[in-house]
């Protein structure tokens, strides 16, 4: 969904709002006192964009961007991971070096971003960080990596990104690269889990600090990760397989041995992996998926994109998700293993969109959802951050050891 946003995402001058979600008030005290971390946010896509500004409120209605500063505020989300994502593209030396400039260029976008706000956010790269942050009324930037082909084949970038402040990588995107082995690729297994210079990475990974996170990566892959780490390790952004069949989620078996681990799967949001689509949606959407490839599109063309995505979502919004099917996953997770376990990484801006939550100030959904389910406020505090920043924790004092 990324390359779609990509493209069809324009910058909004309005300031409108979507209505905030219907909070009881234990909702409300518990949701405001927990540290709400997401760890899965695409809004470095639109920050990359010229006259987008981050610190300015936009509109879902007409943008379709869903977080930015002021948004963020108002629901009450303490800190998300921005994502320093690239779709994965050629292998060969230059396009690599190519991919580590622009890498780069995100991350000098992210922090330009953070330290013309002040005193709005602030860059967090431990828990305390983000603690520190949550009590001066700021919001918290992570950075994460989706897609580690900026890495390149030099190991050496791992720590340059590291001093950046990156804290996770998702060792590969929807194709395979010199890491390992991407669930969706559609030519198959490359190295049927991960390469030899993958596994230098995930060594180096645990050295550094840095969270390995398997979203999106074969379940080769996955297995020969847990065998390798050192350290807890996380899904950034996925949901469960029994839930919604998709090669993106997790089986029940990889969740429980994630869990063993002592890592955490944060669920995905994105419609097609909360809830798999019927088969005439998905026959449209593959055939919109075949328009947006194409490149130099005019603004005419982004235009009837944006308007045939809306048809044809509209034609089959029986098929969306909602809210409490989000939160199924959550649940599911928890029944598996334990509450320690799951958290949240909606892959907003990159497609994680249900019925009652369309843009990060109406998280206030998901708080509210826990609590009619009879959650407690140390459960969702765990959900929510606490989770997250214990993996954090334990991958930083891993880093220590060795």
């Amino acid at each position: 969904m990324k390359r779609f946003l990509l493209l069809l995402l324009v910058p909004a001058l309005s300031h409108a709002q979507l209505a905030p979600p219907v909070m009881s008030d234990k909702a409300k005290k518990i949701h405001a006192a927990a540290l709400t971390i997401d760890t899965h946010a695409d809004v470095p896509i639109n920050m990359m964009k010229e006259g987008f500004d981050v610190a300015v409120e936009h509109d879902f209605e007409k943008d379709r961007s869903q977080i930015d500063f002021p948004r963020m505020v108002r629901g009450g989300m303490d800190g998300m991971f921005f994502a320093v994502y690239l779709g994965q593209g050629k292998r060969t030396e230059a396009a690599n070096a190519e991919a580590k400039q622009k890498a780069l260029a995100i991350f000098d976008k992210i922090h330009a971003a953070v330290k013309a706000n002040p005193q709005t956010a602030g860059l967090a790269v431990t828990s305390k960080d983000a603690y520190r942050l949550q009590k001066e009324g700021k919001r918290a930037v992570f950075i994460g990596m989706e897609n580690g082909w900026p890495v390149g084949r030099d190991i050496t970038n791992l720590k340059l990104y590291y001093d950046l402040g990156l804290r996770y990588i998702t060792l590969s995107h929807s194709l395979n690269n010199d890491i390992c082995d991407s669930s969706t690729d559609g030519d198959g297994p490359e190295y049927n889990g991960l390469s030899a210079f993958g596994e230098d990475v995930v060594k180096e990974m645990n050295r550094l600090g840095i969270m390995v996170d398997i979203s999106h990566v074969s379940d080769s892959t996955f297995y020969d990760v847990i065998k390798l780490t050192k350290a807890p390790v996380i899904a950034s952004h996925s949901s469960c397989r029994a839930l919604c069949d998709v090669p993106r989620n997790m089986t029940d078996d990889m969740i429980k041995t994630l869990a063993k681990n002592g890592g955490v799967i944060q669920i995905n949001f994105v419609p097609g992996f909360v809830k798999k689509p019927s088969e005439p949606h998905e026959m449209s959407l593959k055939a919109l998926r075949l328009k947006i490839r194409q490149t130099d599109l005019s603004d005419a063309d982004k235009k009837a994109l944006r308007d045939e995505m809306k048809a044809i979502n509209e034609k089959y919004k029986s098929d969306m998700p909602t809210v409490q099917d989000a939160v199924n996953h959550i649940e599911h997770v928890i029944k598996l293993t334990s509450v320690d376990h799951v958290g949240i990484g909606m892959d907003m801006d990159g497609g994680g969109e249900v019925i009652g939550l369309q843009d990060v100030s109406q998280i206030g959904a998901i708080t509210e959802e826990l609590v009619k389910r009879g959650y407690s406020a140390k459960d969702i505090e765990k959900i929510w951050g606490g989770n997250i920043m214990r993996v954090l924790d334990q991958v930083e004092k891993a880093a220590g050891n060795i």
